[in-house]
C-alpha cells in the first residue's frame, strides 16, 4: 500500500510520534518505555493514572479546563497505585498517564477496548476545552482524561491498566496544503463508500457465512457507506452452546487484570437457542450476542461498528466497536472471517429481536499506510478467532 496523505496512522507512525515526544508519559513514571508495548496495528492503548476522582455526574468541559470541572464536581479521590474498587453505577474520572502534543493536521478518536465493552464498563475520553466525548482536536496539546462508569459489575482497576485506545488521523492533504476541519468526518475518517465499497467488498471478500462460505450477494449487505450485519440466535457458539448471555446482578468484584479467572455462570445467565426464533430483551439489561456473518478487515484499512439506523429500535448495540487491521483476515487474507460480538442494552421498553435481524453496520476506513503488524495471535490479540465470546476475564466452555 502506497503512503497516503490522509487516513488512520499505523503503528510505525505512532512510534515516531512517541519518539518525537508528541505522545508521552510523564518521565517521573517508572518504566515509561512500556508505552511502546501498548501500540496496536492502528491504535495506542491508553493507561490509567494513579488517581480516580469520584464525581457527581458526567460532563463536557466546553471552553474550560477539565481540572476546573473536577474541582467543582469531585466527591472524593481513589488511589489506584495498589489497585482500587470502582463501584457499579458510580461515575469516575481518571487522568490518563499519556499526554499529547499533536502536530497540526493530526487529530484523534478514542474508544473502549473490546474487553472493557464486554464487561459493560462505560468509558469516554474528554480533553480540555472539548465539546464532544472521545474526540481529540487537531493539534491538541494537553492531558487526557477517561470517564469510567461500571454499569453491570463492580470492578477492580490499577494504575497502568488500559481500558480504552486512541486512534490518530492525518487530516492534512499535503499535496494541496489543505487542513480538514475536525467535524468533517467523511474527510477525516476516509470511509470507503459507494461503488468503491462494492468493489472493495468483492476484491477482498469481506463477509462469510457460518460455514465459511463467501457471501457473494452484495444486495442485502452492502450499503452506500458500510456493511449491514445481523444477529445470530441459532448457531452463535460451537457444540450447542448458548446464543447469548445476560449479565447477572449483585455479582462479586471483577479484577480486570485476571485472565480466565471467573466462571461464566457466576456473572452471566446463558440464553439458549429460542425455538420461536426470537427473544424479548428487557430494558436497561446488558446482553452479549454474536453476529451471524463473519467479517474480514484487510490490513490496508480498519473498521468500526456503528448503528445502522437510529430509528431501528430503542437499543444500543455496541460499546467497543473498533476492529484493527487484520481482524478476521490475517496478514495475507488467510483467515476466512471472524464473528463480531455485540454488546446490547435496550432502553425504555422491552424490545423483540429475531434471528437474522439487522442490528448494526460496519464501516471501513483507510489507513494512511498499511501497518507492519496486524491483529492476531502474533501480537497476543484475544479475540482473533472468537465466536460468542465473553471478556477475557472469564473461563468459557463455548465460543
Amino acid at each position: 500500500m502506497r503512503k497516503r496523505n490522509i487516513g488512520i496512522l499505523p503503528n510505525k507512525e505512532l512510534t515516531k510520534l512517541i519518539n518525537n515526544g508528541k505522545i508521552r508519559i510523564d518521565p517521573s513514571v517508572d518504566n515509561s518505555e512500556e508505552i511502546f508495548s501498548n501500540i496496536q496495528p492502528a491504535s495506542l492503548d491508553l493507561t490509567l493514572g494513579d488517581i480516580a476522582y469520584r464525581i457527581q455526574c458526567s460532563f463536557l468541559p466546553q471552553s474550560q479546563m477539565v481540572q476546573n470541572r473536577i474541582n467543582d464536581l469531585k466527591m472524593y479521590e481513589v488511589d489506584l497505585n495498589d489497585g482500587a474498587i470502582l463501584e457499579k453505577g458510580a461515575v469516575y474520572l481518571v487522568p490518563l498517564r499519556e499526554e499529547l502534543d499533536l502536530p497540526k493536521g493530526i487529530c484523534g478518536k478514542a474508544n473502549p477496548k473490546s474487553s472493557t465493552g464486554r464487561l459493560d464498563v462505560f468509558t469516554r475520553v474528554i480533553t480540555d476545552n472539548c465539546f464532544r466525548f472521545d474526540d481529540i482536536a487537531d493539534a491538541y496539546k494537553g492531558k487526557v482524561y477517561l470517564e469510567v462508569v461500571p454499569l453491570s459489575f463492580t470492578v477492580k482497576v490499577k494504575t497502568g491498566q488500559t481500558l480504552n485506545q486512541l486512534r490518530l488521523f492525518r487530516t492534512s492533504d499535503e499535496k494541496h496544503r489543505t487542513f480538514f476541519k475536525h467535524e468533517d468526518a467523511d474527510k477525516i475518517h476516509d470511509f470507503i463508500k459507494g461503488e468503491k465499497l462494492v468493489d472493495f467488498y468483492v476484491k477482498n471478500k469481506l463477509l462469510y457465512d457460518q460455514n465459511g462460505r463467501y457471501i457473494v450477494e452484495t444486495r442485502n449487505h452492502v450499503t452506500d457507506d458500510g456493511l449491514l450485519m445481523s444477529i445470530d440466535l441459532i448457531n452463535a457458539t460451537s457444540k450447542g452452546g448458548p446464543v447469548g448471555y445476560k449479565a447477572k446482578k449483585n455479582s462479586q468484584v471483577i479484577d480486570i487484570d485476571k485472565l480466565a479467572e471467573y466462571k461464566e455462570e457466576d456473572f452471566w445467565e446463558p440464553i439458549n437457542n429460542p425455538l420461536s426464533g426470537h427473544l424479548i430483551l428487557e430494558p436497561e439489561e446488558f446482553y452479549i450476542f454474536a453476529s451471524k456473518e463473519l467479517i474480514r478487515v484487510p490490513t490496508i484499512c480498519s473498521a468500526e461498528m456503528v448503528e445502522f439506523d437510529a430509528g431501528s429500535g430503542e437499543l444500543r448495540t455496541h460499546y467497543a466497536g473498533f476492529f484493527d487491521p487484520g481482524f478476521g483476515y490475517g496478514r495475507d487474507g488467510e483467515i476466512l472471517g471472524t464473528r463480531a460480538v455485540l454488546e446490547v442494552r435496550p432502553h425504555d421498553v422491552p424490545f423483540r429481536i429475531e434471528d437474522g435481524q439487522i442490528l448494526f453496520k460496519i464501516r471501513y476506513e483507510m489507513m494512511s499506510e498499511a501497518p507492519d503488524i496486524w491483529y492476531g495471535p502474533s501480537i497476543g490479540s484475544n479475540y482473533h478467532s472468537q465466536g460468542l465470546r465473553l471478556g477475557k476475564q472469564f473461563s468459557q466452555r463455548y465460543y
